[in-house]
């Protein structure tokens, strides 16, 4: 849709954006285009959307999958979305808070399915980690973040966006940037350039005897930046000096290392290491 057809569609519906829902709606039909295709929709493909906003994607979505589930907050853009989604007989829009929702309930009804939004930046690091770590029918999520969120998200080890989100999205995802958007691209504009992100879940990918072991691990290891992992495993798991040095010599890792330079594999066999100890 032109970009301002866009807003008069908006206008004419009476609708107001809502700073504390953080709308920025994407008007850019190149762009739609491009975040369906990166995420690879198809009509064999569920898609679940997560703020629908004017529904400009969700219509690009329903063109190309079998069938969208849509989550708006917004009660207020019912009659936008009639209006844009008119005709279109293979989505569904649910004025529902998807942050709420428990996944384990959801996916009872679902088939397998691929998450596909522009997120409101306030939402955009918990609802993620909400569907990579709950998830179990999610096949990936293809969304617009904050850019700065993207380079944190796909970082590489030892560098200064790596962090302990990027290390507990690898236990189950990969991440790769797909484009970088500029805040003209939005209505309104944001005070912040975007980047689209797609991460790809899978079960196992890093062999772990715990989950919860490996996110206590990440969380120790980036707990503080200024100390050794040695002194961070110490505090979170309550070990003597000489059994966390053991450790740390027997995962190959060398004295003095800081935990923003180990990689997610490097942080599996570190986090099995601690988690048999604990059975000890």
């Amino acid at each position: 849709m032109e970009s301002g057809r866009f807003k008069s569609s908006l206008a004419g519906s009476g609708f107001t954006f809502k700073k504390k829902f953080g709308q920025n709606f994407i008007s850019d039909e190149g762009l739609l285009i491009r975040i369906a295709e990166g995420a690879e929709v198809d009509k064999r493909t569920t898609v679940i959307e997560i703020g629908c906003g004017a529904g400009t994607l969700t219509r690009v979505l329903a063109e190309r999958a079998g069938f969208v589930y849509g989550y708006e907050i917004d009660q207020s853009l019912k009659p936008v979305l009639a209006k844009s989604l008119a005709g279109v007989d293979n989505a569904e829009i649910i004025f529902k808070d998807f942050t709420r929702v428990r996944i384990d309930a959801l996916e009872k009804t679902l088939p397998q399915y691929k998450v596909v939004a522009n997120l409101p930046y306030y939402i955009t690091t918990p609802l993620i980690m909400q569907l990579v770590e709950n998830s179990r029918k999610c096949i990936s999520l293809t969304v617009m973040v904050q850019e700065e969120v993207a380079l944190r998200l796909c970082a590489k080890p030892g560098t200064a966006d790596y962090g302990a989100i990027t290390a507990n999205i690898a236990l189950r995802g990969e991440c790769k940037l797909l484009e970088k958007v500029g805040r003209e691209k939005f209505t309104p504009s944001p005070s912040v350039d975007s980047a689209v992100v797609r991460i790809d879940l899978c079960e196992r990918r890093l062999d772990v005897n715990s989950a919860e072991t490996y996110v206590k691990t990440v969380r120790a290891a980036f707990s503080s930046r200024r100390k050794t992992l040695e002194n961070n495993i110490i505090n979170a798991f309550s070990i003597p000096r000489e059994r966390a040095h053991k450790i740390i010599e027997e995962c190959g890792l060398p004295e003095g290392v800081r935990g923003e330079t180990l990689s997610p594999q490097q942080f599996a066999i570190l986090s099995n290491a601690l988690f048999a100890c604990a059975q000890n």
